[in-house]
């Protein structure tokens, strides 16, 4: 923290910009998190990279996948064929 919150927030975003995304919001916080980022990327494939490389001992992460109110709607249009086991 020697270089402050802004700097921490700054640092994010260049590594976000770099691999294709953005930074929404960066908030640090009281409690079991010290800090939440909200950010997009371009796939999945690179949110496991940001993790793995921003991963020591003193940092974990971990990533929710949002979804917009468009892609619940694509997600309710697609048919889904499951038989659960045993039946």
């Amino acid at each position: 923290m020697k270089e402050g919150g802004t700097a921490h927030r700054l640092h994010v975003e260049k590594m976000l910009k770099s691999l294709g995304g953005h930074l929404e919001a960066f908030y640090f916080a009281f409690g079991e998190s010290d800090a939440y980022v909200i950010s997009e990327g371009p796939d999945h494939v690179t949110a496991a990279a940001i993790s793995l490389a921003v991963m020591t001992g003193a940092v974990r992460t971990k990533t929710t996948v949002l979804l917009t109110p468009v892609e619940m709607d694509q997600a309710t249009r697609t048919q889904v064929e499951y038989q659960p086991p045993g039946q």
